[in-house]
């Protein structure tokens, strides 16, 4: 459909012999639009609350095929999972509401890769440190999978949310693109969590020091692990997708495929 004579976003078409004010709209306007290869990984999104919609696109950004996943139905056939930023305490709850929970338990456990950002990160923990607890007294739970525990909003309140570059292994792939060497990630933290210890066979890929970090964050002089990846699982306590920064969502494809 054509909008005030401008294609509609996302639309695929000829706008040629289209005319506005008498002038040539495909004179004006070229219609792109990347579709991704039908061999291209299929990336399901958790679509229950946060910015899954940032994650879909960044996911299309790199050439992905990107898909919203809110029934255990929709993760028929999926190459791979983001867990978006959010609230983990909802997604929690609306993940055993929708019986997403336990079919992704099982799927993380299977080796499916997954990719969680701030909230995502929390998910994939196999320990919180500072778990909300229901009405019942019960402990918020997380699908697992990651050998570390975390802290909730680490980093302060929605005031102390910041950005920083950080030096980020395993982008390698990228070195030369912007200069000599890697560049650093521009991270957004946004009520973040930070890995309070990680168990064997997790890699540390990012950590903050003390001077890159809030003053109500630094309880001491360590630097804290904003990044990790344990065989098929990568989580970030930042929000990539909210920058245009899509090399972690691009190694994130390089670990579904195998090249990374």
């Amino acid at each position: 459909m054509l909008l005030g004579g401008r294609p509609s976003p996302g639309e695929r078409g000829n706008v040629a012999g289209v005319t506005r004010g008498g002038r040539d709209v495909a004179a004006d306007y070229t219609v792109k639009v990347r579709i991704p290869p039908s061999d291209a990984p299929l990336v399901g999104v958790l679509a229950l609350q946060g910015d899954f919609r940032e994650h879909l696109k960044a996911v299309h950004e790199v050439g992905g095929r990107a898909v919203p996943v809110r029934r255990p139905a929709e993760l028929a056939g999926v190459d791979g999972l983001v867990i978006p930023g959010g609230e983990s305490t909802a997604i929690d709850k609306l993940a055993r509401a929708f019986g997403l929970s336990e079919p992704l338990r099982e799927l993380i456990a299977d080796g499916l890769p997954v990719y969680g950002s701030c909230a995502g990160m929390i998910l994939l923990a196999d320990r919180i440190e500072d778990p909300t607890l229901d009405l019942g007294g019960n402990p918020q739970q997380t699908f697992g999978g990651i050998d570390m525990t975390v802290r909730r909003n680490a980093f302060g309140r929605q005031r102390e949310s910041f950005e920083v570059d950080v030096d980020f292994g395993g982008l390698e792939f990228s070195a030369g693109r912007d200069g000599d060497g890697v560049a650093p990630v521009h991270a957004v933290f946004i009520r973040g969590p930070w890995v309070e210890s990680v168990g064997e066979g997790v890699e540390v890929l990012a950590q903050l020091h003390p001077d890159e970090m809030p003053s109500a964050a630094t309880l001491d002089s360590r630097a804290r692990i904003v990044a990790v990846r344990s065989g098929n699982l990568l989580a970030t306590s930042f929000h990539p997708e909210v920058t245009g920064e899509l090399r972690v969502h691009e190694l994130f494809i390089r670990m579904i495929k195998g090249e990374a």
